[in-house]
């Protein structure tokens, strides 16, 4: 028998963003804990926005566990919030009710800022801006990347591998501070799960480095010629990679249309700053898509078109502090009303 030293992780009750809370339970095993292997545990749901201080008690319900590569011992308990009986979800749980399909794949592009003393890293101590946007994206190089944003955005790479979180690639973003990753998942649910757990980690990553991470969609402001951060998410259905043709991608396109105001709803606050047709956005209040159109609300690889109108898209609308829930389950029900013939 081990001691395990099992960090649970929740998504709080804060509106319109939620935050990840943890805290940590050791309990003995043989080893490393299978999900079904741990325990409910409670909180204090009055400190979370999640319960009034004379009725407190939340649960925690694990729903997905991962190797902690920063413990001896460590695992990472991703969790549901459950009422007081354990069984009933609460509110603020939007994981428990969405709509899931195993057979969707979803690739998420989580864009945000590395921030130190309040500005992006890279801006000029005491105020101002760097050179304009330009060399930044992908970029190498001091005067383009700095001397701390690779070591912060590689370990984390390698933390989400150790972890078995389906990282897929990093590159430096468009503005100066501003950095990608991506993480693929099978199913809404699971896909979720990985991409909330990917933030934990880098917001446990910059305490070490003295950086926040910052996922405002807009933090410079919508006035400014700097870029924001957006989740770009790309979604395929069995049906989209197997059979697809033009005529179904047609009527897919059409219902994204009908639907365009029901996606910005869940597609992260403040997306007014950001969607504004400038800066690889389309309007808010608008839908389109566009073969590898980077301005469009949906962007069609060329791939797609190539092979028959099958494969993935690329929803380009969701922001940078989206809940993943949300969004995944957001596509597959305005996908369940395209008929297949």
């Amino acid at each position: 028998m081990a001691k395990y030293k099992l960090e649970y992780i929740w998504l709080d009750g804060y509106e319109p963003v939620a935050n990840l809370r943890g805290k940590t339970q050791v309990k003995e095993f043989d080893s490393f804990p299978e999900l079904e292997e741990l325990p409910m545990w409670g909180f204090d749901g009055s400190s979370t926005r999640q319960a009034e201080g004379h009725n407190s008690d939340c649960m925690l319900k694990p729903v997905a566990v991962y190797p902690d590569s920063t413990r001896k011992n460590g695992a990472l308990v991703m969790c549901e919030v459950m009422m007081p009986d354990g069984k009933t979800p609460h509110p603020s749980n939007a994981r428990a009710t969405i709509l899931d399909d195993p057979g969707a794949w979803f690739g998420f592009e989580q864009e945000y800022f590395l921030y130190k003393d309040g500005a992006p890293l890279g801006f000029p101590k005491g105020g101002g801006f760097p050179p304009p946007q330009g060399e930044y994206y992908t970029g190498v190089g001091y005067r383009n990347v700095g001397d701390l944003a690779r070591e912060i955005v590689d370990t984390h790479l390698d933390l989400c591998l150790e972890a078995g979180i389906n990282h897929e690639g990093i590159n430096s973003e468009v503005a100066k501070g501003q950095w990608e990753f991506q993480i693929f998942g099978k199913g809404s649910r699971t896909a979720a799960d990985q991409m909330w757990m990917a933030r934990y980690l880098m917001l446990r990553l910059g305490e070490k480095y003295d950086v926040d991470i910052n996922w405002h969609c807009k933090p410079l402001g919508k006035d400014v010629d700097w870029n924001g951060s957006g989740m770009h998410t790309n979604f395929s259905t069995k049906h989209m990679r197997e059979v697809g043709g033009k005529k179904y991608f047609e009527k897919l396109m059409a219902a994204f249309d009908k639907y365009k105001n029901e996606h910005i709803a869940v597609y992260g606050p403040d997306n007014h700053l950001r969607l504004t047709g400038l800066h690889e956005t389309q309007s808010i209040d608008k839908f389109n898509y566009g073969i590898a159109n980077r301005g469009a609300s949906v962007r069609v690889p060329h791939s797609f078109v190539n092979a028959g109108y099958k494969g993935y898209l690329e929803d380009r609308r969701p922001n940078s502090q989206g809940d993943p829930y949300k969004i995944t389950s957001r596509i597959l029900q305005t996908i369940a009303t395209v008929p297949k013939k």
